[in-house]
């Protein structure tokens, strides 16, 4: 088949979207699918990493997103590129990321002529943004013939403004390329208690919650060392270290950024894995990549985490917020070699189960599906055709 994966956010800019296009393309290239990426990026090096990369829009602008920013292109020069392009080129399935996020995805779903695929990966308490854009874009969302949610939250959230049927498909992880044993991170090979937390520096992240627990855990465990990495600005970082510095902790290393080899030396050097989030995740990708290193996980029990820890063997969960909470079962796992042992086995097993192998078969089946019943004039295509034509090229 001939995809088209298409992302409105700003490629190179690290985010769990992007991480997901990249995984897929690999996967559907390897099975002999022909596949092309299309997103703005503020770098034209992309174009050379990913052959038959469809750079729309160089310029980006930040906007506030569910407690983070979302790094999008408004450009009025999209609509003559889209439609030139998709009038230029076939393909059998145009899979949108995020698909009613402006601009990109709504601009490629207005022209295009061919199967549409949309997934959802956001969740949020609120659903205010779609219901604020439904009466500009509920048209467009008609022209989805497959959507797809990656977890029950993101399902939940787009369900409120969107009632239809959704397929759940999770994001998936490469089992091997982190269970693969890597030299320790030089900053943690210290003998001490390593806690690892992971992710942008953002409120809903949770750090401050965590730092406030590493005050009583350094009382009950002065042998232990709390790492920070991830993607923040300056002004997000002098934030988190004066509070450090007021709470008088210790031993606490704000590493920043890392390249994926370093993220993956750094969760197979840590003690546990720490992610006290207080919502708004829909799946936690960075859970599943923890345990698929074999470190156990302590983690907010928050819906989108609920998906992956179906069974409660595979980690920790405590409630959101409550640093005290955290700090006990941080001290308990210090305490008890077997216990983390426990869990890394445990979390071993179930990161299997989202293996990017496996979910790239679920996403085929689906494809093929929808392909089928654009062929048969299935109950979309029959229902729909004021929309959508017949589904194929003119």
């Amino acid at each position: 088949m001939k995809i088209l994966q298409v992302s409105p956010y700003d490629f190179p800019y690290p985010g769990g979207v992007s991480q997901h296009i990249i995984n897929l393309d690999r996967e559907l290239r390897a099975r002999g699918h022909e596949v092309r990426i299309m997103a703005p990026s503020t770098e034209a090096s992309v174009e050379e990493t990913f052959p038959g990369f469809v750079r729309v829009g160089s310029k980006v602008i930040p906007l506030p997103v569910n407690q983070s920013r979302a790094r999008l292109t408004l450009s009025p020069q999209l609509l003559p590129r889209v439609r030139r392009f998709l009038k230029e080129n076939h393909f059998d399935i145009i899979h949108l990321q995020e698909p009613l996020v402006p601009a990109l995805p709504l601009t490629v779903l207005r022209y295009s002529k061919t199967v549409n695929v949309g997934t959802f990966h956001a969740a949020r308490n609120s659903a205010m943004f779609y219901r604020t854009t439904r009466p500009l874009i509920q048209r467009l969302q008609r022209r989805l013939h497959g959507k797809i949610a990656v977890s029950e939250a993101a399902r939940e959230l787009i369900f409120r403004s969107y009632k239809s049927s959704y397929r759940i498909i999770p994001n998936g992880i490469d089992v091997d390329y982190y269970g693969t044993p890597q030299p320790p991170a030089e900053n943690m090979d210290n003998h001490q208690f390593n806690v690892l937390f992971v992710g942008r520096l953002e409120k809903r992240k949770g750090l401050q919650h965590l730092l406030r627990a590493w005050q009583l855990v350094q009382q009950m465990r002065p042998a232990s060392q709390l790492t920070v990495i991830g993607a923040f600005r300056q002004k997000q970082l002098r934030s988190y270290q004066r509070q450090a510095n007021d709470l008088r902790l210790r031993n606490v290393i704000f590493k920043g950024f890392v390249t994926d080899d370093e993220k993956r030396r750094h969760l197979q050097s840590a003690d546990v894995y720490c992610s006290p989030a207080t919502g708004g995740e829909s799946q936690g990708i960075a859970l599943l990549e923890a345990m698929a290193a074999g470190t156990p996980v302590v983690a907010s029990d928050i819906p989108g985490f609920r998906t992956v820890l179906v069974e409660r063997t595979a980690a920790i969960l405590v409630p959101p917020k409550d640093h005290v909470a955290l700090a006990r079962s941080l001290v308990r796992l210090a305490r008890n070699p077997l216990k983390r042992q426990q869990l890394a086995s445990s979390g071993r097993l179930r990161a299997k189960d989202f293996a990017w192998s496996t979910i790239t078969d679920r996403v085929i089946a689906y494809y093929e599906e929808l392909v089928n019943e654009s062929e048969i004039g299935g109950p979309y295509w029959t229902k729909s055709a004021d929309l959508v034509g017949t589904g194929h090229p003119e």
